[in-house]
């Protein structure tokens, strides 16, 4: 498998890269589209998309711990972590971007928890 998956308390798809080569191609996918997305403001973390149909408040914050809790920020630091979420549509990709590079015209920032990661990791959830 290429990607990380993942499922929701309510049991929505999250797809995540694992690295620079799988963040690529799962972007390319989703370029343009209305899915959300989800990455964390510093490098060093896979690009998580939530799959499109309706998902609420509940999915979205769980999707951004999910997003966090693989990120180097995390395994760094063990704080709590911003995520950007944003839209397919609001991807670019500019000549000259490293592979798995990509650039947000607009975002919105979600506080991933401390306590919420740690919950998350300690779950024995298969999500590779």
């Amino acid at each position: 498998m290429k990607f990380r998956e993942f499922a929701t308390s309510s049991g929505k798809k999250i797809i995540a890269g694992k690295d620079a080569e799988s963040n690529e191609e799962l972007m390319k996918q989703f370029i343009g589209k209305d899915n959300k997305i989800f990455h964390t403001a510093k490098p060093g973390s896979p690009f998580c998309v939530i799959e499109k149909i309706k998902h609420g408040k509940k999915d979205v914050q769980e999707a951004a711990v999910f997003c966090a809790s693989k990120s180097q920020a995390w395994r760094d630091n063990k704080c709590d972590i911003e995520v950007n979420c944003f839209s397919g549509g609001d991807v670019y990709k500019d000549k000259g971007m490293k592979t798995g590079t990509f650039g947000v015209k607009r975002f919105k920032t979600i506080i991933a928890k401390k306590k919420d990661i740690e919950k998350l990791a300690s779950k024995t959830i298969k999500t590779e």
